[in-house]
């Protein structure tokens, strides 16, 4: 088992046997997820800690588009448990990369490609993702790739 996945069982646990029940209904939606993933495709498999921080992210992600929308309806209690949940799982994934730090891997991946058009955004997007690996947001990463080569 990967020491990511173990390490969310023994917070599970530990949350349990806390009370803390946004922490531990977070977690078992996580492990749900990384459990379905274990079991899609053809054969079953055990996933790597890298494979378990994409489902954590992609998880992480739906908390915040999830929210969003609860925003935008009026639902904020609905959107603060989102948060929440977010805050929750934010706490296994690796530290996001600061608007200045993706402007800086974007420049790095624009030098190195020879970009100079926005019609060349695909090759520099694939060095940038490359370097960026899980510490921002896919959409962050294409705006600031298209903003730096329409400039």
């Amino acid at each position: 088992m990967s020491e990511l996945k173990t390490r969310l069982r023994d917070d599970l646990t530990a949350a349990m046997k806390g009370r803390d029940e946004l922490t531990t209904a977070t977690l078992r939606m996580a492990l749900a997820a990384v459990s379905t993933e274990e079991v899609a495709g053809k054969h079953a498999r055990e996933l790597s800690d890298d494979e378990v921080l994409r489902v954590l992210g992609r998880e992480a992600k739906k908390r915040r588009e999830a929210a969003e929308a609860f925003d935008g309806g009026g639902r904020t209690e609905l959107a603060a448990r989102e948060r929440a949940e977010g805050e929750v799982l934010e706490r296994y994934l690796p530290t996001q990369l600061s608007a200045e730090e993706i402007a800086e891997v974007v420049r790095t991946a624009v030098a190195e490609t020879g970009a100079s058009e926005v019609r060349q955004m695909g090759a520099v997007m694939k060095a940038v993702q490359a370097r960026a690996a899980g510490r921002a947001d896919g959409k962050r990463l294409s705006d600031e790739v298209r903003r730096q080569l329409a400039g």
